[in-house]
């Protein structure tokens, strides 16, 4: 029976280095292969996808792989640690950010701020910047409000520093229920002049949202 053997030397081809990167990452188990990760259980020299496909991160799109060493903002990564204070109703661990609901891993933290103390220190110092009222949108000088509609991050982690993390109508809190999901709704609804004061915003979970509607209480 023949069989083809290929030459040593012969080049390697796009379908290749990619079936080898999906190989890995089935071999390791995860979507996320940094290069270390690859030198160390692939087939090929990692210089040489990166010069094939342009970028690390390109080869690992095409791959249909997540990208490597992600760039979030820092709104972004703030974002990611009012979801936790919120979910766990206290200040979150560094191990936390391995588990849901978090999107963004230790990783990030460590290249922006340094540690994740350090991370935790800048989200503090942000949040109690002075900021009581939502930015007021361009389009609505001309409607002659004082505030936009959208609580801002800093905004909404006042109002739920504020309220304890729990539902201000039945006391429900997502430290207790992880099903539970907290919302920063408007006492007297914006869609009837209210506006996004923290005087006028109010911690409410999902159920108790939706049940108010804009009703006014």
């Amino acid at each position: 029976m023949f069989e083809f053997t290929k030459a040593k030397n012969s080049p390697v081809s796009d379908e290749e280095m990619i079936s080898d990167l999906q190989k890995v990452a089935g071999e390791i188990g995860t979507e996320k292969i940094t290069q270390k990760i690859y030198r160390e259980h692939g087939k090929y020299d990692e210089s040489n996808i990166c010069r094939r496909f342009g970028t690390w991160n390109k080869a690992l799109l095409v791959a249909g792989l997540s990208i490597s060493n992600q760039q979030y903002s820092d709104e972004q990564l703030f974002e990611n640690i009012l979801v936790l204070w919120q979910h766990y109703g206290r200040q979150p661990k560094r191990a936390e950010l391995a588990n849901t609901p978090s999107t963004i891993s230790q990783g990030p933290y460590n290249r922006r701020f340094g540690s994740w103390n350090a991370a935790l220190e800048q989200f503090v110092d942000f949040a109690n910047a002075t900021e009581l009222n939502a930015p007021l949108p361009k389009e609505e000088y001309l409607n002659q409000r004082k505030t936009g509609r959208d609580p801002s991050l800093r905004l909404r982690f006042k109002v739920l520093s504020r309220d304890n993390f729990v539902c201000k109508q039945c006391g429900a809190s997502p430290a207790k229920n992880p099903e539970v999901e907290l919302h920063v709704d408007h006492v007297f609804p914006w869609s009837k002049g209210g506006e996004t004061t923290i005087e006028n915003l109010q911690t409410l979970c999902s159920s108790c949202n939706l049940g108010k509607s804009n009703l006014t209480e």
